[in-house]
């Protein structure tokens, strides 16, 4: 029996804030979720994570052990820090520089429906910020100079976003195809049948 965990995703700190319900497996390592929210908030994988429960953290230990990082994310599973944490509400910061925080919450465990591939996104609103903004503040300022054309940094930003910027655009179809993605990147592989050995 597969057990899916119902998780709903928050973006603190700004506004429209952005919302994604999702399902995974509750078995899921946390650097897989690591992907699996990259994919549902819509950012590039770009900078360092780090997930935090219980006064422990998980993510991307340093590879020369000068300091005392985080514990490695893909040694642990999503079940087994709900477990040991007593949590049902997960931190997870994405980029130490912008400092995006988000609040990752528990709604319930079920088992699997099937048919059904996994992740799965359930419902989204809210667009992702663009990467390297500038965090909650500099994500503030550049709609503000988004939303004037009069505004001195108006014609800037607007190049620099790609002119079709929209904060409550979720991206739905985008979600669901990088998703996709990664139900086909962790399916199981079947091996190659065996070639029959010749007979003498």
């Amino acid at each position: 029996m597969t057990l899916i965990a119902r998780l709903r995703i928050l973006l603190n700190d700004i506004d429209p804030q952005p919302m994604r319900h999702i399902e995974v497996p509750l078995k899921i390592r946390l650097d897989r979720l690591h992907e699996v929210v990259q994919a549902a908030m819509g950012w590039t994988d770009s900078h360092l994570y780090e997930f935090r429960a219980g006064g422990a953290g998980w993510g991307v230990p340093d590879p020369d052990g000068f300091y005392d990082g985080p514990m490695p994310a893909k040694k642990a599973t999503l079940q087994k820090v709900l477990e040991d944490t007593g949590a049902r509400t997960l931190q997870y910061v994405y980029d130490f520089g912008d400092d995006w925080d988000h609040s990752i919450r528990i709604e319930r465990v079920s088992e699997a429906s099937p048919g059904v591939t996994y992740p799965r996104l359930l419902k989204a609103s809210g667009a992702c910020p663009p990467e390297d903004v500038g965090g909650a503040p500099g994500y503030e300022a550049f709609l503000e100079a988004l939303a004037d054309p009069d505004h001195e940094q108006h014609d800037d930003m607007v190049s620099w976003s790609g002119a079709s910027f929209d904060p409550k655009d979720a991206r739905i179809d985008r979600i669901v195809e990088r998703f996709d993605q990664l139900a086909k990147k962790w399916s199981p592989r079947l091996g190659k049948p065996k070639a029959p050995k010749p007979t003498p």
